[in-house]
């Protein structure tokens, strides 16, 4: 490399590697990292009236969905790119993966790059969890964990380290699931109960989380099964024409969103009528609104994941950064000597003759 191509301090942006988030997350802790990021969607989710939203652009297939999530606080702008292909499991492939950028808006310059699979399950974990800690019924200790694949530990650990949660009922149409779940949670402090049928999963739960892959119209929790006064936690739901519950248990609950323009497309309320009345999570975590009101009542968050979450997380790693020094400075800007004379740049970084 010639001294003319060494790249300037304003070509390098900060990138956090798969290896470089992992190391993150055991310096850190993953129920302390999930913890904050929690308070940063928190946070910003009580300035909820400061940002861009919008729907997340999607382009399906009949294979899956490819994403673009985009916000902006007015200082930083944000996006993530993010796939959903469940068949990819069987070849070997995750379901999801995901890399996110955060910019300047005062100059467009990226500050930060990074990937977004490990990244994007915490950040849905925490979520939950904070939901859950606003909605669930007090003193909710057992969780059903309905769809063990890669979300369910941390869906339990964030609910472990935020609403205080003592025990997971583990349930998956694949055992193998259910068994690499309680495999991976065994000795996290956390009593481990794998089941043989959702029903079983659901004895003596307060909080029921479902989470499951296929992109159908799925009924993984019937009317029937959901009793008064429990929190449903609903992630799986994330793309048109893909949902979790019966309809009926929808009429019975007090629905909570992230966005409701996009819930109603991807959510477990595609199911309704376009005005069926749901509450914003932000409402209640601003007090506007209150969130559970009686021991009876059932709670629905349908969670389709927003693009302020993500935005949250990865200003929760930018602000973790400075102090671990886990990223790569990656060469991604051209700047060149005269901002006019880009092609002057190109021109001197020419191979030496000969």
């Amino acid at each position: 490399m010639t001294a003319t191509t060494i790249p300037s301090d304003k070509a390098l942006v900060p990138f956090v590697s798969v290896d470089h988030m992992m190391q993150l997350v055991h310096h850190i802790g993953a129920e302390e990292m999930m913890r904050g990021i929690a308070e940063y969607i928190e946070a910003d989710f009580r300035r909820w009236e400061s940002f861009d939203k919008t729907p997340r652009v999607a382009s399906h297939s009949p294979v899956g969905v490819i994403e673009l999530m985009p916000t902006s606080d007015g200082e930083l702008y944000g996006f993530k790119y993010v796939n959903g292909h469940p068949k990819n499991t069987r070849e070997g492939l995750q379901t999801v993966t995901a890399f996110g950028l955060l910019a300047s808006v005062e100059t467009g310059y990226p500050v930060l790059l990074s990937e977004m699979t490990l990244l994007t399950a915490l950040r849905t974990a925490a979520t939950s969890a904070l939901v859950a800690r606003y909605l669930a019924p007090k003193g909710a200790h057992t969780m059903a964990m309905i769809g063990n694949g890669a979300q369910s530990e941390f869906q339990t650990l964030a609910m472990k380290a935020i609403c205080g949660l003592k025990s997971v009922r583990l349930y998956d149409t694949d055992p193998a699931a259910t068994a690499k779940a309680a495999r991976n949670l065994s000795g996290q402090g956390i009593e481990v109960v794998s089941c043989t049928s959702p029903e079983e999963a659901i004895e003596g739960a307060q909080i029921l989380t479902t989470c499951t892959a296929d992109k159908q119209y799925a009924t993984i929790l019937t009317d029937n099964m959901v009793g008064s006064g429990v929190h449903i936690n609903a992630i799986g739901g994330d793309c048109p024409g893909k949902t979790e519950l019966a309809e009926a248990i929808l009429h019975r609950s007090d629905i909570f969103v992230e966005y409701p323009p996009q819930t109603r497309i991807e959510g477990e309320i595609q199911q309704l009528a376009p005005d069926h009345p749901v509450i914003e999570m932000w409402q209640v975590i601003t007090g506007k609104v209150p969130g559970r009101t009686s021991d009876r009542q059932i709670t629905l968050f349908d969670s389709v994941g927003f693009a302020i979450e993500d935005f949250s997380a990865l200003r929760y790693v930018r602000d973790r950064l400075q102090e671990t020094g886990l990223y790569h400075a990656l060469d991604l800007l051209a700047d060149p000597d005269d901002p006019r004379d880009l092609f002057g740049m190109l021109q001197r970084a020419a191979p030496a003759a000969g």
